[in-house]
């Protein structure tokens, strides 16, 4: 994981031939050139991984022949490498174009006076972007390091507003007259439940996204050492209040920022203490505040919004229980009052992907069983992905997955470039590999080997799942991976996946992306000009 994790499928994929058993390096007889191995050798084969375990295929998409491999039958930790599967499967089961509505409707009637005599429900329907990410042309924007993975210099959050989506469907709203709103605002979740935490970053899984369940908070220092800092929220909201107990500290130390406290009040709001200490002299960094409760979050927002507006409405009581069956009566095309339909599912791809986002590749098991299994719970969407795993002519016992972003998780590099190659014949291809981070160029991959001749020519996953080693005051890097796609220097398309386990590096921050990261890297570029 990224962080300190319908048809007939019929394909070439069962066409595949098995990988021969693996042995440590090998290579398959007359198809393997010598300076590949060489090189992944080289590499493997330095101290610093000599308790370490990897994981490497290489796999010819054109000719359908295994390149090299090594140690390619065995299962390896794989990190957000999980996500190829994960959104490859929400394309090919939901479709490279399908879009989510997320629609408001009344209860009940409009009144001459602009008074709704009823409530506002929104039915939320597993967009993952209701956010500032919608650009004026139909596409996603995306920093390369995202606002949920905060306390990094680089951490950007998509420049504009927060709550565009929120604000759209307001002036909706607003165009139908209505001046105030006797009832309530209120989240219908019913898609599936809300309250499970991603495994990589703790955001709450829900039905509705707002800002990725996020609130931004920008942290910058005082004047001088002692000052406190100063914290902007975005978007600034009653739902969350942040109290700033965190001070600047001297030029040359360590910011360290956290949420000391967070208490809940009986109206459902939060208040939050920030703690800690920020460098004097040092540029503003991003933090992100992850919403306990996204419905209520969602309803708040759009109320405010609403009263920005100048629509009279309150909030609802917090905790009161409503019975969103029997409101689903109004769901009538005659009572909608606003809708957002969101970009193209490749453009989530490319987000999730780009990115690795794990709120949105958490999320898409549950929307599968929501959308296709009218089940809801996340058991049913895997059911989904291993039917069409199994249908593809995969062979299951070199996979695991408990979770979309890959926090539970384990592939062989085998399954996985059979995975790659099956995806590479799709229809909706050229969007998937889109979609995948480029080495030394953008998305997580936008610091790995960028001087590299390979730099430009490998569109990939990353894959990082840590653990703290107090022992040594150090990292030990479960799983490290990379896998995806490279079009060699004569124009070979190969599908690839690395991986390597047990890695322990320094807790100096960045030393990830300074040394396996690098490595993993340098593997998949090794590929550009050693093959022929």
């Amino acid at each position: 994981m990224h962080r300190t994790a319908v048809a007939a499928l019929w394909l070439a994929v069962v066409g595949f031939t098995t990988l021969p058993a693996q042995g440590r390096g090998q290579t398959v007889p007359a198809t393997g050139p010598a300076t590949l191995a060489e090189r992944v050798q080289q590499i493997v084969g330095r101290p610093e991984y000599r308790r370490s375990s990897f994981g490497v295929a290489f796999y010819d998409l054109d000719s359908k022949t295994p390149l090299f491999t090594l140690n390619a039958d065995k299962l390896f930790v794989p990190g957000s490498t999980t996500k190829l599967v994960t959104e490859g499967t929400g394309l090919e089961l939901l479709g490279p174009d399908y879009r989510f509505h997320t629609r408001i409707y009344r209860t009940g009637p409009i009144k001459m006076d602009g008074t709704l005599d009823g409530d506002l429900v929104l039915v939320a329907a597993g967009d993952p972007n209701l956010s500032g990410r919608i650009q004026p042309d139909g596409t996603l924007a995306f920093e390369n390091e995202d606002h949920a993975y905060d306390g990094s210099p680089d951490t950007k959050a998509v420049p504009g507003d927060p709550l565009l989506v929120i604000h759209e469907l307001v002036d909706q709203i607003a165009a139908h007259h209505i001046t105030r709103v006797k009832g309530h605002v209120l989240i219908d979740i019913g898609l599936f439940p809300e309250g499970e935490r991603e495994l990589g970053t703790g955001v709450v899984i829900s039905p509705v996204a707002v800002n990725d369940n996020l609130v931004d908070v920008t942290v910058a220092p005082g004047a001088a050492p002692g000052d406190p800092v100063t914290i902007t929220p975005s978007p600034a909201t009653s739902y969350v209040r942040f109290v700033n107990q965190a001070t600047t500290s001297v030029a040359d130390s360590q910011p360290e920022i956290r949420w000391a406290s967070d208490s809940a009040a009986p109206d459902g709001s939060h208040t939050v203490t920030v703690a800690g200490r920020f460098p004097a002299g040092k540029p503003a960094w991003l933090f992100s505040y992850a919403v306990p409760q996204p419905s209520r979050f969602a309803e708040v927002v759009l109320v405010e919004a609403l009263k920005a507006r100048g629509v009279r409405v309150d909030v609802s009581p917090a905790g009161v229980r409503h019975d969103f069956k029997a409101l689903a009566s109004a769901y009538t095309p005659e009572n909608l009052v606003a809708e957002h339909v969101s970009p193209p599912l490749t453009e989530e791809a490319k987000v999730t992907l780009k990115v690795s986002q794990n709120l949105h590749a958490s999320m898409m098991p549950f929307i599968l069983s929501g959308v296709l299994a009218h089940d809801g719970s996340a058991k049913a969407g895997f059911k989904l992905e291993h039917d069409l795993l199994e249908r593809a002519g995969l062979d299951l016992s070199g996979a695991s997955q408990g979770d979309g972003a890959g926090g539970a998780a384990h592939f062989a590099p085998d399954f996985m470039v059979r995975f790659l190659a099956y995806m590479a014949t799709r229809p909706y291809f050229p969007a998937y590999l889109a979609a995948l981070p480029v080495l030394g160029r953008d998305g997580t991959l936008w610091k790995v080997q960028p001087d590299s001749p390979a730099a430009g020519h490998v569109q990939a996953k990353t894959g990082t799942y840590v653990e703290v080693d107090h022992l040594n005051s150090g990292l030990m890097v479960n799983g490290k991976g990379l896998a995806g796609y490279v079009t060699t220097a004569t124009g070979r398309r190969l599908a690839f996946a690395v991986y390597a386990n047990n890695v322990p590096v320094s807790a100096e921050q960045g030393a990830i992306e300074r040394t396996i990261a690098q490595a993993v890297g340098e593997i998949a570029a090794a590929a550009y000009d050693a093959v022929p």
